[in-house]
């Protein structure tokens, strides 16, 4: 298996947990106090996702 694709992977799954955990947090907030938070969760979150899924479309199998 290719490192970049492992590597890959990782950025995928840890995109995934902070897209998850800033919807969370966006459900349990009872006002504007934590939008802070919310919206750096939410961005590394999606930089992450898009990293990873990109990294892994892009790297060739090689068998």
């Amino acid at each position: 298996m290719n490192i970049k694709r492992i590597f890959g992977s990782i950025l995928t799954v840890l995109g995934i947990a902070g897209l998850v955990y800033a919807a969370v947090m966006f459900a349990n907030s009872s006002g504007m106090h934590n939008v802070k938070p919310l919206i750096i969760y939410s961005v590394l979150g999606l930089i992450f996702f898009i990293s990873g899924i990109g990294l892994v479309k892009a790297t060739k199998d090689e068998s």
